[in-house]
């Protein structure tokens, strides 16, 4: 269900989540900043082919990436119109670029090591009442499992134009939430069954202060 980081390991799997967190941030601000399509172009192909060098069967997981392609070319033509090409193109690249160094943290990152690198950042919430262990949690599934989601939808729409031909229509959707309810049902109840029950650690942690 949650989509596993890249067993094999390669450089990337030696440095440390909080690093690798960090450096993503850092570029992502940067790539931000950057209004030259050039200097992002360069950045993508450089992003791009450590990508394809460091993960295995890189292609096939950029095809789960493949269902943004009608939102990337909607922001691209409404881009055009409204600013020009040369705006159009930096949003593009810009935006293919943070998606792609972002998986490539997520896949040589295991969801434990991130959840303790997110956490010394949450502690900073909890005097608003949040919980660090919690938010950590929530964050590192999130980026679990959009690539499982973004797969599921994938197949379903490979499905529809098999036997259609044809673009799926919009009352696929409300099914396909219906399944990502579910499957984050399931995932509720493994991680509950691996020890992940945040109410009973509430209570401990309270019972030992």
């Amino acid at each position: 269900m949650i989509a596993p980081h890249v067993a094999q390991q390669t450089w990337l799997h030696r440095i440390g989540a909080g690093t690798k967190l960090l450096t993503l941030a850092v570029v992502s601000i940067l790539l931000g900043w950057t209004a030259q399509w050039l200097a992002l172009l360069i950045a993508c192909v450089i992003i791009l082919g450590v990508y394809i060098v460091t993960i295995p069967a890189a292609g096939t997981r950029l095809k789960l990436y493949r269902p943004l392609l009608p939102l990337l070319v909607g922001i691209g033509l409404l881009q055009i119109y409204a600013s020009g090409w040369e705006i159009a193109l930096a949003t593009l690249l810009r935006l293919v670029a943070m998606m792609a160094l972002a998986d490539l943290v997520t896949a040589t990152t295991p969801m434990l090591d991130m959840m303790d690198a997110l956490q010394p950042l949450f502690r900073l919430l909890r005097p608003l009442g949040l919980d660090e262990r919690r938010l950590s949690l929530a964050v590192a599934l999130m980026l679990r499992f959009i690539p499982v989601i973004m797969s599921e939808w994938g197949k379903r729409e490979e499905a529809w134009r098999a036997r259609t031909g044809r673009r799926p229509p919009l009352r696929l959707v409300a099914p396909f939430l219906s399944d990502v309810l579910r499957l984050a049902d399931h995932a509720s109840e493994a991680l509950t069954a691996r020890g992940f029950d945040m109410a009973r650690s509430d209570r401990v942690d309270r019972g030992t202060r």
